[in-house]
């Protein structure tokens, strides 16, 4: 059995540190260990993300309703600049993309100062996303910067194209072609078939585009505010030009998020700590299970982080909460980006008291919860596993059932059994 979903970065590629000869080598997860160089520091030059967007090396994703077009199972959709630019040619917006108007299909033709200014929240355009360059691969291309010289890769970007009022024709018409190419719009956010970069590369463009929809108004004043940073901020501008006569905007009430540090809104990202559970004795597993899930299935239990907890507190807490176990020392082991809409699974190894270990249900947010032996969970990984809602794998006789390799929660219980515990040197 595999620990590793895939390889991660080239630094990892022959890694025989002091840290993987004492802990084991780094597990990188479904949805993470994407190789783009996401660049957070270009992310204002306006020039260089137009003369990115412009390459005709770039290439753009798309999403409807968060669900990205895919070309198939294992790969998402990839379209080109003369794909997305029919979706704001000829547009008169700026006000709630990260694009400009103008120039060649709009994107990025003016900075951010500028678009704030010009402000009109009447006014929607695509939001487009700048995800990054792929340093590695035939297509790189040296972009130039305003302040950082040259650098070199393959850009990459998301674009919405969720069909809403100011665009609506647009994306229909640009989901109509591309299913017309093939292409079809992945629904079942359940399915995690996607090749390791598509699945980072999605986890990215998908938590991103999920928080500026859900930020459209200001938290300080309530009013419609900005996206800029190419998607990764949202600013409250001062003033308004819907409604206004002639070419002299309206002024906006002040709002507390134009002064001070707290000037802009940030994505964000919800902590979510999840665990596998080992007994004081070493040798078994705590499983839980929801109502909802299919017979045998049982996963490790997992639960928010709240505001002013470690990680270690919150293991603590959820596992006695949802358990009535009560653990002693918490050990992180990985962490998973989830996009469901923008949590972070920080995957942790807990081992239980000795006079800790009966089970009680007490927030009831499970339906059961048990112990496993741990040759009970190696058979599960081996031959037990499938995703939430598909049927038990054909021929499977066993009494636990237990997610695929693509999740977290399968990774932990992996490391358990196959030695994470072992104080000898992993490699």
């Amino acid at each position: 059995m595999s620990s590793a979903f895939q390889p991660g970065p080239p630094s990892l590629a022959n890694d025989s540190s002091m840290l993987s000869r004492r802990f084991g080598k780094e597990v990188i997860n479904y949805y993470g260990g994407g190789l783009l160089n996401r660049f957070s520091f270009l992310r204002g030059d306006a020039p260089f993300l137009r003369r990115a967007a412009t390459s005709p090396s770039a290439r753009f994703v798309a999403l409807r309703d968060l669900n990205p077009l895919v070309e198939d199972a294992r790969r998402l959709a990839l379209f080109k600049l003369d794909d997305v630019k029919p979706l704001f040619l000829n547009s008169n917006s700026s006000s709630s993309s990260s694009t400009g108007e103008g120039g060649e299909g709009g994107l990025f033709e003016k900075t951010d100062e500028e678009r704030t200014r010009e402000f009109d929240s009447t006014r929607t355009s695509p939001l487009v996303l700048f995800l990054g360059l792929l340093p590695e691969g035939p297509l790189g291309v040296e972009l130039e910067t305003s302040k950082h010289g040259v650098v070199r890769g393959q850009p990459f970007f998301a674009v919405d194209v969720t069909p809403k009022a100011g665009y609506k024709e647009k994306a229909e018409e640009f989901v109509r072609k591309a299913e017309g190419k093939g292409y079809s719009v992945q629904t079942n956010v359940r399915t995690m078939t996607l090749d390791p970069e598509g699945a980072a590369i999605l986890a990215q463009a998908r938590s991103l585009l999920d928080w500026n929809a859900r930020n459209s108004f200001c938290a300080g004043c309530g009013k419609p505010n900005l996206s800029v940073e190419a998607g990764y901020k949202r600013v409250c501008p001062p003033t308004d030009h819907a409604g206004a006569s002639g070419s002299s905007p309206q002024s906006r009430d002040d709002c507390p998020t134009r002064h001070g540090v707290s000037n802009v809104c940030f994505p964000r990202t919800d902590p979510t700590m999840i665990v596998a559970v080992v007994s004081a004795d070493g040798q078994r597993m705590l499983l839980g299970r929801q109502s909802r899930w299919p017979p045998k299935w049982h996963s490790t239990l997992a639960g928010f982080i709240e505001p002013g907890e470690s990680i270690e507190d919150s293991v603590r807490r959820e596992v006695w909460e949802e358990a009535g176990v009560r653990v002693g020392r918490v050990v992180i082991q990985s962490s998973q980006p989830w996009p469901y809409p923008s949590s972070l699974m920080i995957g942790a190894v807990a081992q239980a008291l000795p006079d800790g270990e009966e089970i009680e249900l007490l927030d009831r947010e499970l339906e059961a919860a048990r112990w496993f032996t741990f040759d009970e969970v190696r058979e599960a990984l081996r031959n037990g596993t499938s995703a939430l809602g598909d049927p038990v794998p054909e021929g499977y006789a066993g009494e636990l059932c237990v997610p695929p390799r693509q999740a977290i929660a399968h990774q932990l219980m992996l490391a358990v059994v196959e030695g994470y515990l072992d104080l000898t040197p992993k490699i």
